[in-house]
């Protein structure tokens, strides 16, 4: 059932990916209209370079350079229920563009408590070894304590996750025009 909702898991599923195929029109959509007149044709050069390499499903790592890439990708997880891996990946790349050394202790627990510790509300699927660099890392925090997991985590979406979203309507949805 949906969350508080009396709707079987089937019509969740396809309500999710209606969703993320409509997410993914209305972003391509609102992608063009944002950039300024003045820096339209250098913009959307650069952008349709990027968006290229997205729509050849080049690499993971190309999506997670694609603001509609990682929300069509989002969505997707959502839909197989492991969202909290995309969760973790982007959390971590926030923390590692942490500025201020004072912020690192608490933003570091925040991400291990719910993200890698065991029964952690979002704990993704992280191998014995991966798990034991991050808490070791903990003692203290540098922006690169997590980066085991991360990685590991990076593996699993590309090896796993990402092959399936090339075939996903989410992926298909990304870059149809309504």
């Amino acid at each position: 059932m949906c969350k508080g909702l009396a709707t079987p898991p089937a019509t969740c599923l396809d309500r999710a990916k209606e969703v993320g195929a409509r997410l993914g029109s209305l972003l391509l959509k609102s992608e063009f209209n944002l950039s300024p007149n003045r820096n339209k044709r250098r913009t959307r050069s650069r952008r349709s370079h990027s968006e290229e390499a997205v729509k050849r499903g080049d690499s993971l790592d190309k999506l997670l350079d694609h603001k509609r890439g990682v929300a069509a990708f989002r969505a997707f997880l959502r839909s197989e229920f492991s969202e909290e891996n995309i969760e973790f990946w982007l959390a971590c790349e926030e923390y590692k563009n942490t500025r201020a050394d004072s912020k690192l202790m608490l933003k570091a627990q925040k991400i291990y408590d719910e993200f890698v510790k065991v029964q952690a509300p979002k704990e993704v699927n992280l191998d014995t070894h991966s798990r034991d660099s991050v808490q070791r890392n903990m003692t203290n925090p540098s922006h690169s304590c997590f980066d085991p997991a991360q990685n590991r985590i990076h593996c699993l979406m590309e090896k796993d996750s990402f092959p399936r979203f090339l075939k996903s309507q989410f992926y298909l949805g990304l870059f149809k025009q309504t």
